[in-house]
This record gives C-alpha cells, structure tokens and sequence, in this order.
C-alpha cells in the first residue's frame, strides 16, 4: 500500500504540474479521440466526471457534436466508498469538495444502464491498469456497469512502465491521454 500511495502521489505531482493551458488543450485533444472511439458512438449513457487537482477534463464532450441524443451521468458519494451515477439537475459540493450532482433535483441513472464509463485516476500503465485515487469508489462501483465499457482519461505524464495490481483493482477496456488511445481487454495483459 505504502507503495501504491507513492506512486499516487508521484503521478497526481505530474498532472498538476502541467499548466492550465496545457491542461486543456491536451485535454480537448483527448475528448477529440474518445468522441472518434466506437464505444462513445454506439452508447446511450456515458458516465463522466468533474475535474479535480489536475485531472484531465471532459467538458467539452457533452457538447461534441458526437454526444447529440446522449445522456450524461456523474459520480456521488452516497457514503463511504459507495458511489452512484447522476443525471445532474443541479450541482453541490461533495466529499472531499468534488463537485457533484445535487441529489434533490438530480436523476439517479442504475449502473446496469450504462453503455461507457470514463474514469478519472492518477496513473496508468500499458496493460491498461488505473492506479486511482486510493478510496475504491471506482472499483466498487465499476463491476455493476455489466455492460459498459470502461476507459480511463489521462495525460501521458501519468503513465508509468508497471503499476502494481492488486485483485480489485478493474483493468481498463482503453486509456485515452492527448497522445493516443491504449487498447486492451479487461482480464488480459496487453495495452498497446
């Protein structure tokens, strides 16, 4: 674990460390790549998140010409490593000050409805393993979206050679950084 955090913390320092401008535009370079992917096309639901401490945004892809006719979900914490997915109506500060749905005027969309996930995370690696942010949301919540892809948004100043990987943690079906697409099958040891 003690492994893990430094790695976390490595990762997050390299994100961060990219300036706002270079922030987003290596990130609507990616939103370009994820709005091409045949997973993004083909989805009616597509969970995505709110940039936080450097992460990579996203929000341009709801108003991707390639997002018209789609729903969009986001993250709440509904209490300690649990996590549900928000159609928002409106926005409140949640845990740890993340922006998130406000629950009273919000759609709660069932994890079995949605066709991608895009997660956010501090590292990644070529065999598609997401080092998150160590509470587990993620991983929890991922094996309910039975039929969703998964793909991890990042810059490639988080990929690392080797990430360790522990029996919870969810490989990614792609990461998409402003570089290229990484593609892999959840299960197999190959990215590339």
């Amino acid at each position: 674990m003690e492994e893990r955090q430094g790695l976390r913390q490595r990762y997050i320092r390299a994100r961060e460390s990219l300036t706002p401008e270079e922030r987003a535009e290596k990130s609507s370079r990616a939103v370009e790549r994820i709005a091409e992917l045949p997973e993004f096309r083909q989805a009616s639901v597509v969970m995505i998140y709110r940039a936080v401490r450097g992460e990579m945004t996203l929000e341009q892809l709801p108003g991707h010409p390639a997002a018209r006719g789609k729903r969009f979900a986001y993250p709440r914490c509904a209490g300690p490593g649990t996590m549900q997915a928000m159609i928002p109506g409106g926005w409140k500060e949640g845990f740890r000050g993340i922006p998130e749905p406000d629950p009273v005027c919000s759609e709660e969309v069932a994890p079995e409805e949605i066709d991608l996930v895009i997660c956010p995370g501090a590292a990644f690696d070529r065999e598609c393993t997401r080092l998150g942010m160590g509470g587990g949301y993620y991983d929890r919540f991922l094996p309910r979206c039975g039929k969703a892809a998964v793909i991890l948004a990042a810059f490639e100043a988080q990929r690392a050679d080797r990430l360790p990987r522990e029996q919870w943690d969810i490989p990614m079906d792609r990461v998409v950084t402003e570089e290229r697409i990484y593609t892999g099958r959840r299960g197999e040891d190959e990215c590339g």
